[in-house]
């Protein structure tokens, strides 16, 4: 019989949920801090761009939230995957956790890029291919929570579950069109300033923007976090109410 990874024993809720419970207070501290410094530097530290002027400076909140945003999604095609493969509570727990947050930032990157496009593209919106296939990885996100919601029965989530993960797998196939699209179609946003061969901005705003980048990945980890603590709970407690139900009418 193969061992267990030592892994796998947190995915039940006897472990997750201590484990996540003592990372809490340090990951929302470590959130404010990157967050507060990467904001204070990019915002009143860092040099003005040469340009685009003052109006770059949207970038230190557009950036983190179009690559979380993206993350969350390919983390919850993960869990959709793991949880239809392995029929494991948590991964369907982390699967729904992950969708509110990336909603929030998927729309954040279309509020912020509209604000940033206005000054240097002259108008609010563009239907080119980046901000097109944008739109569509917010409209998965609203469309995956509608559906859950939706699904769900009182006392069994898993239709929901089951359901969800379908449309999170499908949906990823728009994360490529998304991530590629400044490099397969000639559009109006500008390509990555940062590779894998360096930098193209100046050093200062490099560091602003990871500081920054940082504190916004820590602070949704923490609440996707907080969220499946508080989703896992109310499972072990609507499963073990059918016991105590059982047990009344006996």
């Amino acid at each position: 019989m193969t061992t267990p990874h030592p892994l796998w024993r947190y995915a039940s809720p006897a472990h997750f949920l201590p484990l996540t419970g003592r990372l809490l207070p340090a990951l929302w501290l470590l959130a404010a801090l990157g967050i507060a410094g990467g904001l204070t530097l990019g915002l009143f530290i860092a040099p003005t761009d040469a340009q685009q002027g003052e109006a770059y400076r949207i970038l230190y909140l557009h950036v983190p939230a179009a690559w979380i945003a993206m993350v969350c999604y390919g983390a919850m095609a993960f869990w959709a995957l793991w949880g239809l493969a392995w029929k494991t509570r948590l991964a369907f727990v982390l699967m729904r956790a992950l969708a509110p947050t990336g909603a929030l930032f998927a729309v954040l990157t279309l509020l912020t890029g509209s604000l940033w496009g206005r000054p240097t593209w002259g108008t609010w919106w563009v239907w080119d291919a980046r901000l097109t296939s944008a739109l569509l990885l917010a409209l998965l996100y609203v469309g995956f929570i509608a559906l859950t919601s939706a699904v769900d029965t009182p006392d069994d989530p898993r239709r929901g579950d089951q359901a969800g993960a379908l449309l999170a797998l499908v949906g990823a196939l728009n994360l490529p069109v998304l991530y590629f699209s400044v490099s397969w179609w000639n559009t109006l946003h500008q390509g990555a300033s940062i590779s894998t061969r360096g930098s193209a901005i100046a050093p200062e705003m490099l560091a602003a923007l990871l500081l920054s980048t940082l504190g916004f990945w820590v602070y949704a980890g923490a609440v996707v976090l907080a969220r499946a603590r508080r989703l896992l709970h109310a499972r072990v407690e609507s499963e073990a109410r059918w016991p105590r139900a059982l047990g009344s009418l006996a």
